[in-house]
């Protein structure tokens, strides 16, 4: 008969060879390969913005408004005059720097929550899912407006309402994970060895049911980056002059039938952008997922 001991050391074993096969041909994935290079070219666009942009981006000439596409001016001016194209490149690190951030809040919190909630059960439990219940009856982008709208504009209310609005579903995948895992023998012997509620939490139950929330993270920078151009557009995120997608297409769309690049170049780099990071997170699924893994 398997001492909890055998057992838990059977099962960890088994996961480092499972990872070793697994990590090691992922430069095979091409979803993930794709998604790096997409997401990587536009995180080196932010990141490289002072140096690349022809122009201050928020500097404006009102003798020099709504220029067609020139060598001066590669995507022309809006009508402040300010360069479009440098107004791009900046406006990368607005959208991409909430997209990533705004993740990190809600996916720590509902992890944990949704963690302990499925390994201790009870009016924990019942207490999470009702209050998960209750956030999952709203659509995400109506109460993050509305949350917006009453936090007022900024980078800090952006990041408080996704925040408030997405934990919930972190919580609800990882909860489901950890029911499961739970009662896994490795789980059981660990217990039986003495191990602390805390220790089996963190050590063995946590790396084995995160996969699933990291790669839901992929999706959900989407739906950020999407709330954030969708708030720019509506006139409730990032405060002009700062370049933000949403909003340059929001000043692009009056002049969209005769200088359409100000309005389409910026919304063609949302969904670029959307792409990418799905890209990333469908590689992200196939390298993580046992189910999928080959």
């Amino acid at each position: 008969m398997s001492t909890p001991t055998a057992i838990l050391a059977g099962f960890q074993a088994k996961r480092r060879a499972t990872r070793s096969r697994t990590l090691k041909p992922w430069y095979k994935n091409g979803s993930l390969v794709a998604g790096m290079i997409i997401v990587g070219a536009l995180v080196l666009m932010a990141i490289l913005a002072p140096i690349i942009a022809p122009y201050d981006p928020i500097q404006q000439n009102l003798t020099n408004t709504l220029q067609a596409p020139s060598t001066s001016h590669l995507l022309g001016t809006d009508k402040y005059g300010r360069d479009v194209l440098s107004r791009l490149i900046w406006g990368a690190r607005v959208n991409l720097r909430i997209g990533f951030l705004a993740v990190l809040i809600p996916f720590v919190f509902g992890s944990i929550l949704g963690g302990l909630a499925g390994y201790f059960g009870g009016w924990l439990d019942a207490i999470v899912m009702r209050v998960v219940d209750v956030f999952f009856a709203f659509p995400f982008y109506v109460m993050v407006i509305v949350l917006v709208f009453i936090l007022g504009s900024g980078e800090a209310s952006i990041y408080l309402a996704i925040a408030a609005v997405s934990w919930v579903s972190y919580a609800k995948i990882v909860r489901g994970e950890v029911i499961v895992a739970k009662k896994q023998d490795y789980v059981v012997g660990a217990r039986l060895g003495g191990m602390s509620h805390g220790r089996v939490l963190v050590r063995h139950i946590g790396p084995n049911v995160l996969s699933q929330a990291i790669i839901y993270g992929m999706s959900d920078i989407v739906m950020d980056i999407m709330a954030v151009v969708t708030l720019g557009y509506l006139g409730l995120g990032i405060a002009p002059p700062t370049a933000e997608w949403g909003s340059m297409i929001l000043d692009g769309q009056e002049f969209i039938t005769t200088l359409w690049q100000q309005a389409t170049i910026p919304g063609l780099i949302v969904v670029v952008t959307s792409l990418g990071v799905s890209f990333l997170g469908d590689g992200l699924s196939d390298l993580l997922s046992p189910d999928r893994r080959k």
